[in-house]
């Protein structure tokens, strides 16, 4: 038992030293030596666990789609209104890709498309079906306008979103990335939520946004 803990212990500090190295240098940038050297483990148990570099992208991107759907299904035990929820789910993934380097990992391995096509759509997939059934019931609770497709919404969000993380980490890494999203809702909300409700739910951009910046 103790051996079986052992090698899981060095199974999930070799996942977490890829994640940090894809993250830092890109798939195509890193080797199984930067990532052995990074886990302080040796070539030999890098390769009892993970046969090829390919091999370790995956165990990343599985680890960030797990991290993905325990987050969101923690958000949605709180059952607030679909369109809140959604709004939620776009800081708490801000939030996540300031403090989980596997998060990171998981979307810069898509977005460089280096995963073997099965996978590759993944590292967004919980985020898009949870926001289009939550966008769908916003319609219902008559919080976004019965004009709007919320399977189409949940792409540009989820798009916008992307768009929002890949600039600010360019060209101004210094502002927190929840400062970023606010400015993303402040542009979309006029156009899917009725003027009766969009005081609200832009109050609770700027509520959210100050919960980010303020000291843990």
């Amino acid at each position: 038992m103790a051996r079986q803990l052992r090698a899981e212990q060095t199974r999930t500090t070799i996942i977490g030293a890829a994640a940090d190295m894809f993250d830092r240098q890109g798939y195509g940038a890193t080797s199984l030596s930067d990532i052995a050297g990074r886990g302080g483990v040796t070539k030999g148990a890098l390769y009892f666990h993970f046969a090829s570099k390919e091999e370790l992208a995956v165990a990343v991107a599985a680890q960030q789609l797990d991290l993905s759907r325990r987050s969101i299904e923690k958000l949605l035990v709180r059952n607030y209104p679909g369109f809140e929820t959604v709004v939620r789910m776009t800081f708490e993934l801000a939030e996540q890709l300031l403090v989980e380097p596997v998060i990171r990992a998981g979307i810069r391995l898509t977005l460089e498309h280096v995963l073997p096509e099965s996978r590759g759509c993944e590292a967004y997939g919980p985020w898009l079906e949870v926001g289009a059934r939550q966008l769908e019931r916003a319609v219902a609770e008559l919080d976004v306008r019965p004009t709007i497709d919320p399977s189409a919404c949940a792409r540009f969000i989820v798009g916008a979103f992307t768009g929002v993380h890949l600039v600010n980490r360019a060209s101004t890494p210094e502002i927190p990335l929840p400062r970023r999203v606010a400015e993303m809702w402040d542009v979309i909300i006029p156009g899917t939520v009725p003027p009766r409700r969009s005081g609200y739910y832009l109050a609770l951009v700027s509520e959210l946004a100050a919960e980010s910046d303020a000291p843990a």
